[in-house]
């Protein structure tokens, strides 16, 4: 039986691989995103099989009116991804306030807001998938990229409470953490810098800016394989809570796992002694 997806973000990247996967699949799609020619000059598939709808995940009314449409149009909504986002990147004292709201009113907040209004459907229906978009910037934090890094914990954070509370309504819940994919995520059109300059991190600042020049459209991931994967999970009985992808993504968490144990170890009398004895 043919699947409805919603899709964020999905006029390239991870986004736009998904839709084409789904498509391919014979599943129906909705494709969101603030350019919606752009949707329909990509792919060719029918209004019976893909609705393009111009979604800005921050504004409220446009994401409750494009879950409605998609309820109207499909029936209901059988997959959420929540791919739309970007990243703010920079050192954090060079960060203006401004800057920083604005990358969680998109990565955090946008996708709490279209997770919010397709709930609703996923309960009535007491099925549903939610994929959620990380990336490695959510196990672990990086210099030059704390602002993005703090927005991709809150996803963490956020998405392993929720699969607990919505799992009593067969929806399930699964963080996607992929590692360096080439997409337009670096692009001066995807990537945003911090532009209060400080003298004392100019030459930090410098060195940071070029080494993301040198890694953008070289990174290894490939984006169509990511989004075969996620096809994967969609038709698994019972998906992870959190999925890395790619071979620098399993390594940086399995180092992670063993530091976090090595910490634990080396302090765990201090950390249990902390109980009164009441």
């Amino acid at each position: 039986m043919a699947r409805t997806w919603f899709v964020t973000g999905a006029t390239r990247g991870i986004g736009a691989e998904i839709v084409k996967g789904a498509l391919a699949a014979g599943d129906r799609v909705v494709a969101t995103g603030r350019d919606t020619a752009k949707i329909a000059d990509r792919f060719d598939a029918g209004p019976d099989r893909l609705l393009a709808i111009a979604l800005d995940v921050t504004d409220a009314a446009q994401t409750a009116a494009a879950v409605e449409a998609a309820v109207a149009g499909f029936g209901g909504i059988d997959i959420l991804v929540n791919n739309a986002g970007y990243g703010q990147l920079g050192l954090f004292e060079e960060s203006d306030p401004a800057d920083i709201a604005q990358q969680f009113a998109t990565n955090v907040f946008g996708l709490f807001g279209v997770t919010r209004a397709a709930l609703p459907v996923m309960r009535r229906q007491r099925s549903g998938r939610i994929f959620n978009l990380s990336s490695i910037a959510g196990l672990r934090g990086g210099p030059g990229a704390s602002i993005y890094c703090a927005s991709k914990h809150a996803v963490e954070g956020f998405s392993e409470a929720l699969a607990q509370e919505v799992a009593p309504f067969g929806v399930h819940v699964t963080l996607i953490e992929p590692g360096v994919f080439r997409t337009d995520f670096l692009d001066p059109s995807s990537a945003r810098f911090n532009g209060n300059a400080i003298p004392d991190y100019a030459e930090a600042a410098a060195g940071l800016r070029s080494a993301y020049r040198a890694r953008n459209h070289q990174q290894p991931g490939d984006p169509a394989k990511l989004a075969q994967a996620i096809l994967t999970l969609a038709s698994t009985d019972s998906p992870p809570i959190r999925f890395v992808a790619g071979p620098d993504a399993v390594d940086l968490l399995e180092t992670k796992i063993g530091k976090l144990k090595s910490d634990l170890d080396a302090w765990r009398a201090l950390s249990i002694g902390t109980d009164g004895s009441w």
